[in-house]
């Protein structure tokens, strides 16, 4: 009987709670919320929304996910996984339909987690994966170089060609100050963490390499640009001069303006941002798990990403998905349970209503780099080198999907690489199922019986895509009787129970006695709910060797000379 089961991981973590672990959630979702300020801000303006709407999702679905999620220590928020897709759908289809896709999706979502579908999402091959993160970087990366060239281009394209096209024609008119400080800014933020571990040995508390490490690049190289460019007056685009800085107060509920023309056509893109929310979230869930050594609950995440994602639209805010930068950065703070997620949301709060005015400030040169650093340490490019090492539909997969991301469109990648690894499993399981015919030098009771009687041991699965072994059993049948030994068979589906079925009766239209040993398990299982136990009746016995000794007892004539036996299927 199905019973929907909610409890989130907070309350677990709460037990045995004390104000040692309250220090340190406080601690790290302090550190947490400093990482990502400028990220959410950053994965706003890429997908074509105003910067708030980062800082709000950060806020609301930041809170949500780790109150009510199934991972102790996960990060929920904005991700750059998300920027093409809600960029193309702001351009396309507006900003309210925005909201009414990401609130599908929130929908979906839960539904997934009440329907306990979050160990499917483990299905998905890793090719797959790999080919449309990879893919997702390339995007992003693309989709910075008008701030990071400071090109004046009034609307981008959303898609590759398109995006190619307007760059190369726009090349001419890139800024030199804003080259300088997206440059600047790409040092710092690779720089800094090696820099601050050789800072170590100068013994001062406030610069031993220990705190300096727990300072993001980004947080530095965000404040050394926007002085400078606020000093020196450098003509460089600022989120002020773009979008007139950040409102210093609280996300308001909004709800979307309906329209039923434009918003008919928002279900694939619901279902995009579902399937990748799902594996981004419960993917960043296990990374730390492994940090931690603990378990994450894969179904009350999905549920929680659900709810994160109906609210955060309707509060200002975008998708919203488990982050792998903040949840990191959370574990290796000495975070201990989920307040300290909630924490982090709270101090983006106070950030909002205390020092909106100061993000007026921020160079976009800056926030394109950053992403470009985000893109970077989001791809897996080192899984290209090794290709060579994998068969080749692996390789096909991984670059077809790839590309497709690249080029057309995620929806398109993701659909044809699980098409083309079910194709690949399908192949491979067929090729793993096989059937060898027992000669008389394996059993020495079946000299002289050659013509008369054939013994078939089957392996793997018997399923639509292996019937072809029956098949050819089929056209080479023996005179009285044929056995067929399925103690090696894992698995038989409809198809495959079929085909036995059409197996007796050719073996009853032309008087031979089927009889199949060794059922077991799930292939007795369909056998009996098909009908096909019934028909086989008596012929349907406990093991090879009881089947061998019933069709010898039913060809007790030896013949003057064996039959050559047939070759093997």
């Amino acid at each position: 009987m199905f019973r929907l089961t909610f409890r989130p991981r907070l309350i677990d973590a709460l037990r045995g709670y004390n104000r040692d672990r309250l220090i340190k959630d406080v601690a790290a979702g302090l550190t947490v919320a400093v990482v990502a300020l400028p990220l959410a801000m950053a994965f706003a303006i890429a997908s074509g929304l105003k910067p708030e709407a980062g800082i709000f999702t950060a806020i609301v679905a930041g809170f949500l996910i780790s109150a009510l999620g199934g991972s102790r220590l996960q990060i929920g928020g904005p991700a750059g996984a998300f920027i093409v897709i809600v960029y193309g759908i702001v351009q396309q289809y507006g900003l309210p339909n925005l909201v009414i896709a990401t609130v599908l999706s929130g929908v979906l979502l839960f539904a997934m987690g009440v329907f306990r579908l979050g160990t499917l999402i483990r299905f998905i091959p890793v090719a797959v994966i790999i080919g449309f993160t990879n893919g997702i970087a390339v995007l992003i990366a693309l989709s910075q170089i008008k701030e990071f060239l400071g090109l004046e281009i009034d609307k981008m394209p959303g898609h590759f060609v398109g995006i190619v096209q307007t760059l190369a024609a726009h090349l001419n008119g890139f800024n030199p100050w804003a080259v300088v400080i997206a440059v600047c800014s790409l040092i710092v933020i690779v720089g800094w963490q090696r820099w601050s571990q050789r800072m170590a040995f100068i013994g001062s508390p406030l610069l031993a390499g220990e705190v300096l490490a727990k300072v993001p690049g980004s947080i530095v190289a965000l404040a050394l640009t926007t002085t400078v460019v606020a000093v020196f007056d450098l003509p460089v685009a600022t989120i002020g001069a773009r979008f007139g800085g950040i409102p210093a107060s609280l996300p308001s509920f909004a709800w979307p303006a309906l329209d039923w023309d434009s918003a008919r056509h928002m279900l694939m893109p619901a279902i995009t941002l579902a399937l990748l929310g799902a594996i981004e979230s419960l993917l960043c869930a296990r990374v730390a798990d492994g940090m931690i050594g603990d378990r994450h609950d894969p179904n009350q995440e999905l549920m929680a990403q659900g709810i994160a994602n109906v609210a955060s639209p309707l509060l200002g805010g975008m998708p919203a998905t488990g982050t792998l930068a903040r949840t990191v950065t959370n574990v290796k703070s000495g975070a201990t349970s989920p307040v300290s997620g909630m924490v982090h949301a709270l101090v983006l709060v106070a950030v909002i209503l205390v020092a909106a005015p100061l993000a007026g400030s921020i160079p976009l040169p800056t926030l394109a780099a950053i992403l470009m650093f985000v893109a970077w340490n989001m791809g897996e490019w080192r899984e290209f080198a090794r290709l060579r090492s994998y068969r080749m539909p692996y390789r096909i997969t991984l670059i077809s999907v790839f590309l497709l991301t690249v080029i057309f469109d995620l929806t398109i990648a993701v659909q044809f690489g699980i098409f083309a690894a079910c194709i690949t499993f399908i192949y491979r399981i067929s090729s793993l199922s096989r059937a060898e015919r027992l000669l008389p030098g394996n059993d020495a009771r079946l000299t002289g019986h050659g013509a008369n009687i054939h013994v078939w041991r089957m392996y793997g699965a018997l399923f639509f895509g292996a019937v072809k072994l029956l098949e050819r059993m089929q056209d080479q049948l023996p005179g009285k009787t044929l056995v067929l030994d399925v103690k090696n068979v894992i698995y038989i589906d409809a198809t495959g129970a079929d085909e036995l079925g059409h197996l007796l009766a050719a073996c009853r239209k032309q008087g031979v006695r089927l009889i199949v040993a060794g059922l077991t398990s799930q292939p007795l299982d369909i056998t009996r709910r098909t009908g096909l136990l019934q028909k086989l009746g008596d012929d349907s016995l406990p093991n090879l060797y009881v089947a061998i000794d019933a069709a010898l007892a039913a060809d007790p004539v030896q013949p003057a000379q064996p039959v050559a036996a047939a070759p093997g299927v």
